[in-house]
């Protein structure tokens, strides 16, 4: 690693520790050069799924975007930050777990739907509103009442699901007489 400072090659690793939930390693340096300190954070480089949108185009995973729609549904709601990044990460790890090349842009909606009822139900009904593409008061109401019915989230994760996510349907076969 090069010094930011002078650009000696020679510099020592004098602390390392895990960062961001395990998911980076923070390293302490010091320039062998000119004895300033400085931290490197060390991550795991691993592709994310291409997003497949409703009208057929695939877009690569764009975080920046995704944290927008998140903060755009929690505007002046009482969120901490450090919790929106949190299920931000859920959120990357479970594309980088489901071990597809690609994702239906309405499967990663729902899994932000999930983490925004965890955060904020207000922000949860706001996102699902632009998603669902809700025309009129009644699907409000209809949206109400489906999150009064569902568990909450952190029970619904403690819940094993019966079938997968989106079971394949079997092929159609003709009429029976």
């Amino acid at each position: 690693m090069h010094c930011p400072f002078c650009g000696a090659e020679d510099t020592r690793v004098v602390d390392s520790r895990l960062a961001n939930e395990g998911h980076a390693v923070r390293r302490r340096r010091i320039c062998q050069a000119c004895g300033e300190r400085f931290t490197t954070y060390e991550t795991a480089e691993l592709g994310l799924p291409a997003i497949v949108k409703r009208d057929g185009r695939r877009e690569a995973f764009q975080e920046g975007k995704l944290r927008a729609g998140m903060q755009r549904a929690l505007e002046k709601r009482p969120v901490d930050t450090e919790r929106v990044e949190v299920a931000l990460t859920r959120i990357k790890a479970r594309l980088r777990a489901c071990g597809e090349r690609e994702v239906p842009s309405r499967r990663l909606g729902e899994w932000v739907m999930e983490e925004l009822r965890g955060l904020d139900e207000v922000a949860y009904v706001r996102f699902a509103s632009v998603y669902r593409r809700f025309q009129d008061v009644s699907a409000f109401q209809e949206e109400i009442e489906r999150l009064r019915r569902q568990p909450p989230p952190h029970l619904a994760r403690q819940q094993l699901t019966l079938l997968p996510e989106e079971a394949p349907r079997p092929p159609r076969r003709g009429r029976r007489r």
